[in-house]
């Protein structure tokens, strides 16, 4: 059992609510399975909780209800299993284009019962004609002028991209601001998520299409 602070277990109560034991069984796959097979490295386990899973899950509160969304570059599930076990309303499409990290995602699918989560293998650009989101979640991906090539065209034409960042997101944003634009990007902006439950907050980039 990975252990949790006060303030960590205050947070994922708050988050996950009725969810919490999915929330939990999910961070031992993570610690246990997760890291064995490379999808993170042994000192990201004392801080699952706090710097990855919450981080993560508070994104939740920036998507409307009843979404379809696809995350892009899935991995460990980060942001997209943190997602579908926060909301269970919300459709994920989790894209991962590693034969290995797929068949991890799907084995913790299974055995959480997430009935609102679909697997696809592929690079984001290659499945893009298979996918139909209102929301686009990535996180540790690429640089944002590279990410909203992958992103922006899975929406068709309308949507929001939710690119979790740090403090580089400015900076991101004034390189990708072109790109942006020629893809449909109508207005990018960074959001915070998270600043009620979390001792640091998450930080998002936000970018409305159409």
């Amino acid at each position: 059992m990975v252990e949790t602070t006060p303030a960590e277990r205050k947070a994922a109560e708050k988050i996950f609510g009725s969810r919490l034991d999915l929330a939990e069984r999910y961070v031992e796959h993570l610690a246990t399975s997760g890291m064995e097979r490379g999808l993170l490295g042994p000192r990201e386990v004392p801080r699952l909780w706090s710097r990855h899973v919450l981080n993560c899950a508070v994104v939740a509160d920036l998507i409307e209800e009843n979404a379809r969304v696809a995350d892009v570059g899935s991995g460990a599930g980060l942001p997209g299993l943190c997602l579908a076990i926060a909301r269970p309303d919300l459709q994920l499409t989790l894209i991962e284009p590693l034969e290995r990290r797929v068949i991890w995602l799907n084995e913790v699918v299974a055995d959480l019962e997430l009935e609102n989560v679909t697997v696809l293998r592929g690079r984001a650009e290659q499945v893009a004609g298979d996918v139909d989101a209102d929301v686009v979640t990535a996180r540790a991906v690429s640089a944002l002028d590279s990410l909203a090539r992958l992103t922006i065209p899975l929406l068709k034409g309308r949507g929001v991209v939710l690119a979790i960042k740090g403090r580089s997101a400015e900076e991101e944003i004034r390189k990708a601001t072109k790109a942006i634009r020629r893809l449909g990007g109508r207005e990018t902006s960074i959001v915070t998520a998270g600043e009620d439950v979390l001792e640091e907050h998450t930080t998002v980039v936000s970018i409305l299409v159409g």
